[in-house]
């Protein structure tokens, strides 16, 4: 996928909800929003807030995991929306033993990828299409951070 099928995002905020967390993805253009399971939201926001955590969480673990190996995030792209449901790519990169550069690219969850983006400090990108297709958000998000609802610190890089 090309620079230009893309629209570089970064999550604006995290916000609970009845089901899960809301995580306000997007820029200054646009924001929209993907719903994600309360493990994975109190992840990410933990991230967001740079706390601590007494014991790794998963995304911990694959970061270290990732570090052991010689391999970087590259990127993380939400890249599809079918049915109500977000898709997620994890590019990764690594050298090998000789030094070539490999990349890979990794199917998951976009709430993984954005918890391991957030933790990595790796870029945050929505496919084109994707980006065109949702709803813009914005003013929610604004009536939210006013009412202060939400785990705190939005606007997250």
């Amino acid at each position: 996928m090309s620079a230009t099928q893309v629209v570089a995002a970064k999550v604006r905020a995290i916000f609970p909800t009845n089901a899960g967390c809301a995580v306000f993805l997007g820029n200054d253009d646009k924001v929209f929003v993907i719903y994600v399971d309360p493990a994975v939201g109190s992840a990410i926001a933990m991230t967001m807030k740079r706390m601590s955590r007494e014991r790794p969480q998963t995304h911990d673990l694959i970061s270290r995991i990732f570090q052991g190996l010689g391999a970087r995030v590259e990127r993380i792209v939400v890249n599809n929306f079918h049915d109500g449901v977000f898709y997620g790519r994890l590019i990764i990169s690594m050298e090998n033993e000789l030094g070539a550069r490999k990349i890979v690219e990794i199917d998951a969850r976009p709430s993984d990828c954005l918890a391991i983006a957030l933790h990595e400090d790796s870029p945050i990108y929505v496919a084109q299409h994707v980006w065109e297709e949702m709803e813009d958000m914005s003013e929610i998000l604004c009536k939210m951070e006013d009412q202060d609802v939400g785990f705190g610190d939005h606007d997250a890089s």
